[in-house]
């Protein structure tokens, strides 16, 4: 697989406290690869240096052999590095069908209403009125209507009802089978993602701001 994202060595550090020590790891184009650990592990952080949003103290960070360690934010979405964090992903002052016109304006919003067709009835309400999981799914179907090649996501689903959450898992993993890099940052592997089908998953699992295992979803227990 080619790596489409490559964290080299980097620490980050957060005045005396150190939440990286160190880190490598290898972001496939064609995969998912999710970042397991418990709160405070270092996963959030590490998705946010291959975002631009946090520099790392050390180290160095590649987007398809180019180093981009001191690329700001901004310059990696615009060569194809797209971020949805926990929280805040969304623009609470606009509505629905703005926060999505923003990803790709006058283009079809199609692929994000089918995703989640709850929307469609939300389109003119403002997105602060939205509830938990309704603000999740228009962050993650703006995400889906990116043609952004790297995907990175802090808990996609939180606050999801089931279903939506089991639809969230499924168009990921159609992104990556065509191509993309996915990035999920996760407390637990997702069932949907343990089963052998669809595109490669990769696992590695932070601890204490380093990585103690990587290999496939089959091998976590």
């Amino acid at each position: 697989m080619t790596a489409a994202m490559q964290a080299l060595g980097v620490r980050v550090r957060y005045g005396p406290l150190e939440a990286l020590h160190g880190v490598g790891l290898t972001v496939p184009s064609g995969a998912v690869t999710v970042l397991l650990g418990r709160n405070g592990s270092g996963r959030t952080t590490l998705l946010r240096v291959l975002a631009g949003t946090v520099r790392p103290t050390e180290g160095t960070v590649l987007l398809r052999g180019r180093d981009v360690t001191a690329l700001a934010a901004h310059r990696r979405a615009r060569a194809g590095v797209l971020l949805v964090p926990e929280a805040p992903a969304v623009h609470a002052g606009l509505t629905v069908r703005d926060n999505l016109e923003l990803v790709r304006p006058g283009a079809d919003q199609g692929p994000a209403l089918r995703a989640y067709p709850a929307l469609e009835r939300l389109l003119d309400r403002r997105a602060a009125t939205l509830s938990g999981g309704e603000r999740r799914m228009l962050a993650v179907g703006r995400a889906l209507l990116s043609p952004a090649g790297v995907l990175l996501l802090d808990e996609p689903v939180v606050g999801m009802a089931p279903g939506a959450a089991a639809s969230t898992y499924r168009l990921l993993s159609e992104r990556a089978t065509a191509g993309a890099a996915v990035v999920l940052a996760e407390q637990r592997l997702p069932g949907a993602l343990a089963r052998d089908t669809g595109p490669a998953v990769v696992v590695a699992v932070l601890r204490r701001g380093a990585v103690v295992f990587r290999g496939e979803a089959a091998e976590v227990g």
